[in-house]
């Protein structure tokens, strides 16, 4: 409704065609041919395909195995595809149900008139500390004991401990503790609940992140799914047999908010004792599933071996192809622009111009930048053992030089990238050309300046203005960002894949769509960053998320000073020049997730 009342007048809008199909799909100037992208059709009266469905991924594991790990990433890519997605976590949901008394146990239960978090449920670990000479006292939202204020009257009950009441001991996962089983898998299948709800809203890909680790639960789930149309169903189990990984995940389990609070050494300890309890119950996907013909994916070692069964849909398709691609060899992906360009000094886009004065400058000082980085990580990975060979010593450069480049450089096939990179050692690095990392073609634009299409083209650049991620160039080959979402599909996919470092050497749309991935940025901003000439991006894939360093060359020193990344991912909001000042403004692009 909001998008009928917009100014779309002049744009073409299909008569008849929803507000997303007409105005962002059916429309032949906003046309997108990206298969992805028919997955914003909502209410289309087109006859309904496979890309009709949704999907539900429900994680399956023990704890410890990169569940969460395997979650984000997935969550992230295909949002950054287009698609509708959220994650509802279990964990989340079940310390909420601590917190508010949601579940508490039965009357004549064990533990009876007492939260899901004491009794039966499962004993806090202590969190308060006695001052000496206090009375002990049990706190009213756990079994802890806390120092009992002066007038209190013994026996009675004490306001909960300061963030006691939303966490569950070892005990609470304890398969034999009935009270504790019932709480957990009634909080689970609420969750479930409010995924499917959310799904019947307009959502598309639903994530159930829980151990569901018994066949149980898992037939729960499906029973409850066969009500639903066309939604599918896809399991996706995390196996992990490296115990340098398991040890290295549960030390980070220590910082969860269970633990809030917690000594590590204690909040170490209690976790492995839930981890015992969980696979004395565990139950790993197999016949039970097949029987049912139920699509199932395992990753085993993150990436190293997959299994899948009956993967059939488009998107349960999309989701495999991108977990069989995983890793988690320490590395560092490098993006940067060219160096100023002819055309970039006249204020002109697109177009192929050569390498101006200052750009010239730029590429040898990106070389020693580079040979430099590489150094200080293979010194990093070497003090810490992990180094991408496994083997914990520094290698080199005479070592390098004698076997495979260990570190690749990508440009784009126009002179201003590859122009950039000539300065690089061949025989230390791999230099690409990849078509697919070009500038956003402009069409009949291409080779002008932004004035002049203001100028010479209002609606146009106005239209623009109005939504740069849905807009196409006009004239022949003419792309918008969704284009270059799908042109760069492969490339975001070949860098999950890669197990050493990469620098991209590219252009600012290619940039932009680049970072808006890794750093899990809306589609809706990812137009409007600012990412000027003269910056290096990198990023470090780390357990929960990628961790980003910005460094800025300065022609004074000739070389590059690191620059705070939270100021340097700027996002430039344009003034969007409307007929009614009362008008609302647009809606998001569909592929925000909220």
């Amino acid at each position: 409704e909001r998008l009928r009342r917009l100014p779309y007048e002049d744009l073409g809008t299909t008569e008849g065609s929803s507000p997303m199909g007409g105005l962002f799909f059916d429309t032949p100037r906003f046309a997108n041919s990206v298969p992805f992208f028919r997955f914003q059709r909502f209410g289309h009266s087109d006859a309904r395909t496979d890309s009709d469905h949704k999907l539900v991924v429900v994680m399956v594991g023990l704890p410890a195995r990169g569940k969460s790990y395997i979650v984000k990433k997935l969550k992230r890519y295909l949002s950054w595809l287009g698609f509708q997605t959220k994650i509802f976590n279990v964990g989340d949901r079940r310390r909420l149900a601590g917190s508010t008394g949601e579940h508490d146990a039965p009357a004549g239960d064990s533990g009876a008139g007492s939260s899901s978090s004491s009794g039966g449920g499962g004993v806090p670990l202590e969190r308060t500390v006695r001052s000496k000479g206090s009375p002990a006292h049990a706190c009213s939202g756990c079994s802890s004991l806390a120092a009992l204020p002066t007038g209190d009257i013994a026996g009675s009950r004490t306001p909960p401990c300061h963030r006691c009441e939303t966490r569950h001991s070892s005990d609470f996962f304890d398969p034999d503790n009935r009270q504790a089983k019932l709480i957990r898998e009634q909080v689970a299948m609420e969750v479930f609940e409010d995924l499917l709800r959310w799904l019947q809203a307009g959502g598309q890909i639903a994530i159930h992140d829980a151990t569901n680790s018994t066949i149980e639960r898992r037939n729960a789930l499906i029973s409850r799914l066969k009500s639903e149309v066309d939604v599918n169903l896809l399991f996706v189990e995390s196996i992990c047999t490296d115990a340098d990984i398991i040890n290295r995940n549960i030390r980070l389990k220590t910082h969860s908010p269970d633990y809030i609070g917690i000594d590590p050494k204690v909040a170490e300890a209690d976790f492995r004792v839930r981890l015992r309890n969980y696979e004395r119950a565990y139950q790993a996907i197999g016949v039970a599933e097949e029987q049912l013909d139920t699509q199932y994916c395992k990753i085993i070692d993150v990436g190293k071996k997959v299994i899948a069964y009956n993967v059939q849909g488009f998107l349960e398709s999309q989701v495999v192809f991108y977990l069989m691609n995983m890793n988690l060899e320490p590395r560092i992906i490098y993006i940067t622009r060219h160096g100023e360009s002819e055309d970039n000094v006249a204020g002109r886009i697109g177009g192929d111009a050569s390498l101006a004065p200052n750009g010239i400058r730029y590429a040898r000082a990106l070389a020693r930048f580079i040979d430099r980085r590489r150094d200080e990580f293979a010194a990093g990975c070497h003090e810490y053992g992990r180094s991408a060979s496994g083997a914990a010593r520094r290698e080199t450069p005479s070592q390098r030089r004698r076997g495979e480049p260990e570190f690749e450089v990508w440009t784009s096939i126009l002179k201003r990238t590859m122009e950039t990179v000539e300065c690089f050692d061949p025989q230390r690095y791999h230099v690409k050309n990849i078509r697919s990392l070009n500038e956003i073609y402009a069409g009949k634009f291409e080779g002008m300046t932004y004035a002049e299409i203001a100028r010479g083209f209002p609606e146009e650049y106005e239209a623009r203005q109005l939504d740069k991620f849905y807009y196409r160039y006009p004239g022949i080959g003419g792309e918008s960002y969704a284009d270059v979402v799908l042109r760069l599909q492969q490339v975001i996919v070949e860098l999950e894949r890669i197990r050493h470092s990469v620098l991209l050497v590219t252009h600012r749309a290619m940039a932009r769509t680049l970072l808006s991935y890794l750093m899990d940025i809306p589609t809706t901003h990812m137009p409007d960053m600012e990412l000027p000439l003269g910056y290096v991006y990198a990023c470090e894939p780390r357990p929960f998320g990628n961790f980003l360093r910005v460094w800025r060359y300065s022609q004074r020193l000739d070389d590059f000073e690191e620059i705070d990344s939270a100021a340097a991912l700027k996002i430039r909001y344009p003034r969007i020049g409307l007929s009614d000042p009362g008008t609302t403004p647009p809606l998001p692009s569909p592929a925000e997730t909220a």
